[in-house]
Parts: C-alpha cells; sequence; structure tokens
C-alpha cells in the first residue's frame, strides 16, 4: 500500500456544525468556459438556482462565455459573468457585451472587476469605469457585484497600501446608497479567518454596509492551491498553506475549508448582523469535487 493509500484510508468524514450548515446557505460557486464544459448536468450536482459565476479569461472569446452562460442559465441557474474592465476595449465593446448577455441568455447580473492584466486594452481601467457607462441601468441589470479584497490588491496598490481599495469602496458605498440595484462585494479566496473577520469588521467601522460574500477556496490538492494562490495574488493568508505544506501527512492529502469555514460560520452565529452574508466557492480542485464536499457538509 503506497504512503498516500494508507493515509487516505485512515482519513475521517469531518463532521460539520449545524452552524456551518447555515452559513452555506445560498453559496455560489465559480466555473470557466472550459471547466464547465466537462459537467454533463448542473442540476446532477448543485442544488437548483445556485448562482453561478462565469470567470472571463484574457482571451476567452465572448461567443464561449456567452454559449456558456446560456447553458448553464437554461439548466435552472443564476449566471453571474465576469466584466474585467481591462480587457474591455470601449463603451461599444461592453454594450455589446451586455447586449449578447442579456439577449442570449437572458442574464441580468454581473460581477465588475478591473482585471487581471496590468495595462488596459482599452479605455477601461477599473469596475466603477464601467457602472458610470450607465449600461447596466439601461439594459435592466438586477445586481452588480464587485471583487473585495480582504488581503489588498497589488495591481491596486502596488505600493503596498491600500489606499487606492479604500477610496474605491467609499466610491461603491456610495453608488449603493443611491441605486436601486442589489450591490455586494464577492472577494478573492482567503485561508485565515481571524483577518478575513477583522476586515469585514472594519468596512462596517467606515461605514460600509456593502454585503460581503467571502471567496473559498474549495478542496483541492495543497500543491495546486499554492499554486493558484501565488498566481492570484492571495496574501498574508498564504502562510497556511506553507505551514501545512511542511508536514509531509498534511502535504499529501486534499486540503479541504472546515476550519476557515467553521470559524466563520460561528462567528456569523454569534453576531447576526455580521456583514458576510455568502460563500462564494473557487473550486480549484474541480467542480465535481467541490460539489460534492457541499453536498456532504449540508448532508452531513
Amino acid at each position: 500500500m503506497s504512503i498516500l493509500s494508507a493515509l487516505s484510508s485512515k482519513k475521517e468524514t469531518k463532521k460539520v456544525s449545524s452552524s456551518l450548515k447555515d452559513f452555506l446557505e445560498n453559496f455560489s460557486i465559480e466555473v470557466m468556459p472550459r471547466t464547465a464544459s466537462k459537467i454533463e448536468n448542473f442540476n446532477e450536482i448543485l442544488p437548483q438556482n445556485t448562482r453561478v459565476y462565469i470567470a472571463h479569461i484574457e482571451g476567452v472569446p465572448i461567443d464561449e462565455m456567452v454559449q456558456t452562460a446560456k447553458r448553464i442559465s437554461s439548466e435552472g441557474f443564476d449566471v453571474m459573468p465576469h466584466f474585467p474592465a481591462r480587457i474591455i476595449k470601449d463603451k461599444s465593446q461592453l454594450e455589446d457585451w451586455i447586449n449578447r448577455y442579456q439577449g442570449e441568455a437572458g442574464i441580468d447580473q454581473a460581477l465588475l472587476l478591473a482585471g487581471g492584466v496590468s495595462q488596459p486594452h482599452g479605455v477601461y481601467e477599473s469596475s466603477m469605469q464601467l457602472v458610470e457607462s450607465e449600461l447596466f441601468e439601461k439594459y435592466n441589470f438586477k445586481h452588480l457585484h464587485f471583487a473585495g479584497h480582504p488581503e489588498g490588491n497589488k495591481d491596486i496598490d502596488n505600493d503596498g497600501s491600500n489606499k487606492n481599495v479604500e477610496a474605491a469602496l467609499s466610491w461603491k458605498q456610495k453608488f449603493k446608497e443611491r441605486t436601486d440595484l442589489n450591490i455586494a462585494l464577492t472577494t478573492q479566496f482567503c485561508f485565515e479567518a481571524e483577518p478575513v473577520i477583522e476586515w469585514a469588521n472594519s468596512l462596517t467601522s467606515n461605514g460600509i454596509d456593502i454585503p460581503v460574500h467571502i471567496g473559498v477556496a474549495g478542496p483541492a490538492k495543497l500543491q495546486t492551491l499554492i499554486k493558484f494562490s501565488i498566481a492570484c495574488g492571495v496574501g498574508p493568508s498564504l502562510r497556511v498553506l506553507q505551514k501545512r505544506a511542511k508536514d509531509v501527512k498534511k502535504l499529501l492529502l486534499p486540503f479541504e475549508p472546515n476550519e476557515f469555514l467553521e470559524t466563520l460560520a460561528e462567528h456569523k452565529k454569534n453576531n447576526p448582523n455580521f456583514n458576510i452574508t455568502n460563500v462564494h466557492f473557487f473550486p480549484l480542485g474541480g467542480i465535481n469535487v467541490n460539489a460534492s464536499w457541499i453536498k456532504s457538509a449540508i448532508n452531513n
């Protein structure tokens, strides 16, 4: 028997608390056209009406994005495609994307973000500029989410501060106060709960009452998580993975988000007005693996 097999055979199913089951209610999950195409039917793995985000990676044609949105929407799910500002050339292209998503796939929600490229491809550099186009209101979108950054974002603040991130949050709060759209922050995935709680509480202290959908990395091999974390700019909480990597027994086993989520769920139970309202999964170990973990947790 291999070391991995021996370790796996000793692995016990982790029990989850009732608090966590409640916390997972109305979770969302993120896919890409490439990964979505491997799922024969999302109804077989996800509850009906689950919100499914579609990540728009640079180089993916809009045709492929729209077709993926249409297919998932037709299976009974709420679809929220990404609109990365820095890969959109101009207002005409932005309107074309919005029009196609709505006309061909019935989409009325979007995640707005700067996008993971250093140099804009056109006139847009930030999600706020996309909002200022007023096109989402023109096409009667109902939900707009923005990217959230509990550990900061070096693409936005390359000096290591949070100055620009905080200014953007203030702008988004003012936008929330003057619009009828449903606004939320969907964050990058993190691995340490206490700093996330501190960050979320700091939003409230600074007058930001935008609901937070916390990003969570789904179950995956440790090496996979470390690779994605570095590529996506995960900050100090990366040390959780690095510490785990020093233990050969843990290195060989999949990393699961139980501890992170249990801490947040317990805090939410004790603080009902806590501004983290939903969980958003990044299925880095695969959509099926993540969906199975969620199902097991909810039905545990």
